[in-house]
């Protein structure tokens, strides 16, 4: 009995082991594509605090495009007049890329996007795990954060 539970274990432990692997190939793949998405799953604000959110929102690298279609709590201190637009919801062509992986399990992107109503700046922290965090800042709104998980693009 002792013996057939060892087994099991060190069969569940080399699933494990093969999954990580496959998620790492994964996500290298796509952040070398520039084809990913996030799904998010929660928000930090700078002034109303943490929210889980439904799954609908998501974040997505195209290429030269990235497609936002995120929630937003917090200050906007300029809108121009007549935007009918709530969250953080466009799909813009991308203005600056960069990436570096500053931890042997950690791929952080920079990207800056520019809309008829601000100019955005996503900073994406991106785990062989698949957990996600990403920042964005603007000129007109508070700062706000995201956490969420890698999903590829199909």
């Amino acid at each position: 009995m002792l013996a057939l539970l060892m087994i099991v274990g060190c069969a569940t432990q080399q699933e494990r082991a093969e999954r990580r692997a496959k998620m790492q190939l994964e996500i290298a793949l796509a952040v070398t594509a520039r084809q990913l998405r996030i799904d998010i799953s929660s928000m930090s604000t700078l002034r109303y605090g943490s929210k889980i959110v439904t799954s609908d929102y998501f974040l997505e690298l195209r290429g030269d495009t990235l497609r936002s279609y995120l929630p937003y709590w917090g200050q906007a201190y300029q809108t121009p007049l007549g935007s009918t637009s709530i969250g953080l919801n466009f799909e813009a062509p991308i203005l600056r890329y960069s990436e570096i992986r500053p931890k042997p399990n950690k791929t952080q992107m920079e990207v800056d996007v520019k809309t008829l109503e601000d100019t955005y700046h996503y900073l994406i922290d991106l785990y062989d795990t698949g957990k996600a965090y990403i920042r964005v800042s603007s000129m007109n709104r508070d700062p706000i954060s995201f956490d969420g998980d890698f999903a590829p693009i199909e």
